[in-house]
């Protein structure tokens, strides 16, 4: 199929842009039956840049995660690891 892992790498690759430690970007994929979970887990220093002001950054990813989920025809949540 080749689009599994789309998502994740899609999150990854903006949460690189963002941060300061992009060596310490974790992205994991948990699939269940009819949700996928995507967990951020970033350096402590960088959390505030992935949320956000307002948590406006956290939002705005999971928009563009609901925008790729719903092309890939699948229902899928952001979880930022703290």
């Amino acid at each position: 199929m080749g689009n599994e892992h789309e998502m994740r790498e899609l999150i990854e690759y903006v949460a690189k842009a963002l941060v300061d430690f992009p060596d310490k970007v974790e992205v994991t994929e948990v699939v269940g039956e009819q949700t996928t979970v995507i967990e951020l887990k970033v350096a402590k220093e960088d959390l505030g840049k992935v949320i956000g002001k307002q948590g406006r950054t956290a939002r705005a990813l999971r928009i563009i995660l609901n925008a790729t989920s719903t092309k890939l025809k699948k229902r899928s949540v952001l979880e930022i690891i703290e």
